[in-house]
């Protein structure tokens, strides 16, 4: 009769698997402050990413001797990915330019920039079918969902590309989207509550 070993083939994988999560979603998660220049959360993210590593991994993968343990290192790995930057993607840290592109960038566009205090530069530009404009303004990411529905129904016509900005002049942002320090803990809470919110609604 062949033994089953729980330890060997369900508790260690398991194991071996939350660590690989942790591990990845914090080295996902820590990727994002690195490139928006959030020195202190990067490294706090990567002192813990580390100390998983060595106390968790290092220790577990010594014990791993069949393939449910290696299955479930690669399938650590790829749900790490996959929850940090769903993570990534709620916290929303950062901030972004915003090009918007038409023949014409209509008045009430501008106007509805101008009263909502985002500060914009415009160029005149060519393209395939002749003479165009081109807007430039600055936007929170976590504002951006936002910014684009406004846009839609000002200017539905219009264009537009988005590209992450590593450092932003305090002075670029909308005063109501300027913060002094951006905060861990306050994203955290707003970030549970957006995912409870979705929670319920599902």
């Amino acid at each position: 009769m062949i033994e089953f070993d729980f330890f060997d083939f369900v508790f260690l994988p398991l194991m071996i698997f939350i660590a690989r999560v942790s591990d990845v979603t914090l080295a996902t998660v820590k990727l994002m402050f690195v490139v928006n220049n959030a020195r202190k959360f990067a490294a706090i993210l990567g002192f813990f990413e580390a100390l998983i590593t060595i106390l968790a991994l290092s220790r577990i993968m010594q014990d791993a001797s069949n393939m449910a343990a290696y299955v479930m290192y690669a399938a650590g790995f790829a749900a790490g990915t996959y929850i940090g930057m769903r993570i990534e993607e709620k916290l929303a840290y950062g901030s972004v330019v915003i090009r918007i592109i038409s023949k014409k960038i209509p008045d009430t566009l501008l106007i509805h920039l101008s009263e909502n205090r985002y500060r914009y530069s415009m160029v005149d530009a060519n393209d395939q079918s002749g003479n165009t404009q081109i807007l430039f303004t600055v936007c929170k990411r976590s504002k951006v969902s936002t910014f684009l529905r406004n846009l839609e129904n000002i200017a539905p016509e219009a264009l537009y590309t988005i590209e992450g900005v590593k450092q932003v002049s305090h002075d670029l942002l909308p005063e109501h989207q300027k913060t002094s320090k951006p905060n861990l803990s306050r994203m955290l809470s707003s970030w549970g509550k957006r995912t409870q919110a979705a929670f319920y609604h599902w």
